[in-house]
């Protein structure tokens, strides 16, 4: 596995076996996101969406914080003043573009463990998982307009999905903190544990997905991110050929009525 400088990659153990995690390992800066951490995230996740032993990614921060956002700091911009110019920005944007597509085409599923601050694309690169389990103390900002900026990191294309397109404007107009049980309100946090808790809840989500059957997984992650943009017979026609194969084409739908009936758990192995 490679060694980087601003990330924290680690494969779990055990209980853990098949889960990797990403931690975002800048705590002087609230893990704000950098040149060489931009580059480092695109190859850690690269590599973990080609690498068939990972079952579930989790990604979360160090020191209790999640990721303040980008850093904007003019001693992190090409040009030493901040933003950058015109060209280095739009070459910068890129990069911050294939991160989130590099997230978002993850084939196995994803948590954002979220403790602490959330802000700008940090805020969406928690909501870019397929789940989010935050610390009663997190907190969640779409910060950019307060910077002068315009929002990114595909928050335009997953707020509303998530939230609803007016309740998306709010957040995103004003850019205002919101709370993590006020993030669970309306529907962008899945669950919100005590800080002290957080560990080991997103341990046990984390290790009951790696444990599960992964072609199944997969293919039903595929279907609920692509379902949205599908009419209804197009959506049943995609799930027609996926239910085929997980139950005439691997052993892992066998292996889960065997279980049932010798009222075992079962032993799935995604093929």
């Amino acid at each position: 596995m490679s060694t980087y400088e601003t990330i924290i990659v680690s494969d779990g153990q055990d209980s853990l076996a098949g889960v990797r995690t990403i931690t975002l390992n800048r705590p002087a800066k609230k893990n704000a996101i950098n040149g060489p951490m931009w580059d480092e995230l695109l190859d850690a996740f690269r590599n973990t969406s080609s690498d068939p032993g990972v079952l579930c990614l989790v990604i979360t921060g160090a020191e209790n914080e999640f990721c303040s956002g980008a850093d904007l700091s003019a001693s992190e911009s090409p040009t030493g003043k901040g933003v950058g110019t015109d060209r280095h920005q739009l070459v910068s944007m890129r990069r911050v573009s294939d991160v989130a597509l590099e997230l978002n085409r993850m084939p196995m599923p994803t948590i954002a463990k979220v403790g602490g601050v959330a802000a700008g694309a940090g805020c969406n690169m928690a909501l870019g998982c397929d789940l989010i389990v935050a610390s009663d103390n997190a907190r969640f900002s779409e910060i950019f307009t307060k910077r002068g900026l315009a929002i990114d990191f595909g928050g335009t294309w997953i707020l509303p999905r998530l939230i609803g397109i007016h309740k998306a404007k709010e957040l995103a107009f004003f850019g205002d903190v919101i709370s993590a049980v006020e993030a669970e309100r309306i529907g962008i946090v899945n669950r919100v544990v005590p800080a002290g808790q957080l560990d080991a809840f997103v341990d046990d989500w984390a290790s009951r997905l790696a444990s599960g059957p992964p072609l199944a997984l997969r293919m039903t992650k595929r279907l609920l991110n692509e379902g949205g943009g599908m009419s209804m017979d197009q959506a049943l026609e995609a799930e027609g050929w996926t239910q085929t194969v997980t139950i005439g084409a691997t052993r892992d739908a066998t292996e889960a009525g065997r279980a049932f009936i010798e009222k075992r758990q079962p032993k799935f192995q995604g093929r």
